[in-house]
C-alpha cells in the first residue's frame, strides 16, 4: 500500500541552555491509508514532538515529512496551512470544544473556514455525529455532554475535512475504562471506514490489540513497528 504519512530521517532539535536538546533523532515512519498505528513510550520520549511534526505544526530541523505524496518542506507557509486543513485531522487529548456552540456547530466552524456551503456542511456534520454514535444530540452544548461524548464530538470534528492522516493524542487520558475502550474501538472503525492513516499516542497498552501495529519512542528514537502481539510487523 502507498504510504499516506512518511517521516524520513526526521530530527528535531531545540536549544537548551548552552546545549541542544534532540526531541526527535533520525525518525523514520510510514503509515498507509487504513492502517491504525499505536505510539507508546515514556513521558518525554518524543511522542508529542512526533505528532507535532507529522501535523506540520512544527518544522523539523532535518529530514522529510510527506503527506499524501506531498513533501511538506517544499510548500509555502500558506500551502502548508491548506494541506493541514484539508489532509490532516488532529484529535487532541482535551476536546477543547467552544462552550457556546452546539455539537453540530463545533463541526461547522471548521468547514466555514474551508469555504464549504452551510447546507452541505451541516448535512455532513450530522452524518459524522451519527457515525460516532451521537445521533440526536447535535443540539447540545459541551456542558450537556459526558466526557466520552465530548471526545466523540472531537473525533467527528477531526473528520470533517475528510483527512488522509488522523493524528490522535492520548484520547482516553480523562476517561474511565469503559469509555476509553469505546473511544479506541471507534477510532478503529473510523480508520477502516474512512481509510485514514491513523497514529494514536496512548498509555493504555490494554487496547493495543485493537490497532494494527505498535511503535515505541525512547529518547527521541522510534523503534521498529510491531504488531500488537509483539511480533515484528
Amino acid at each position: 500500500m502507498t504510504s499516506a504519512l512518511t517521516l524520513l530521517n526526521v530530527s528535531l532539535e531545540y536549544p537548551d541552555g548552552g546545549s541542544t536538546l534532540k526531541a526527535l533523532d533520525t525518525v523514520n515512519l510510514k503509515v498507509s491509508r487504513g492502517e491504525f498505528l499505536s505510539l507508546v513510550g515514556p513521558s518525554g520520549s518524543g511522542k508529542s514532538s512526533l505528532l507535532a511534526v507529522a501535523a506540520t505544526l512544527v518544522t523539523p530541523t532535518s529530514g522529510l515529512v510527506v503527506i499524501d505524496g506531498q513533501d511538506v518542506s517544499a510548500l509555502k507557509e500558506s500551502e502548508r496551512t491548506a494541506l493541514r486543513r484539508d489532509k490532516v485531522g488532529i484529535i487532541f487529548q482535551q476536546p477543547n470544544l467552544l462552550p457556546a456552540l452546539t455539537a453540530v456547530e463545533q463541526l461547522l466552524i471548521l468547514d466555514h473556514l474551508r469555504g464549504k456551503s452551510v447546507r452541505a456542511a451541516k448535512q455532513r456534520a450530522e452524518e459524522l455525529l451519527d457515525v460516532v454514535g451521537l445521533a440526536g444530540v447535535g443540539h447540545k452544548r459541551p456542558h450537556q455532554l459526558s466526557g466520552g461524548q465530548r471526545q466523540r464530538v472531537n473525533i467527528a470534528r477531526a473528520l470533517m475535512g475528510s483527512p488522509t492522516v488522523l493524528l490522535v493524542d492520548e484520547p482516553t487520558a480523562a476517561l474511565d475504562h469503559e469509555r476509553s475502550e469505546s473511544i479506541v474501538r471507534l477510532l478503529r472503525r473510523v480508520t477502516d471506514e474512512f481509510s485514514t492513516a491513523t497514529v494514536m499516542v496512548t498509555h493504555d497498552t490494554e487496547f493495543l490489540p485493537l490497532t494494527d501495529a505498535v511503535a515505541t519512542m525512547r529518547d527521541g528514537r522510534l523503534s521498529r513497528a510491531l504488531e500488537p502481539s509483539g511480533q515484528p510487523n
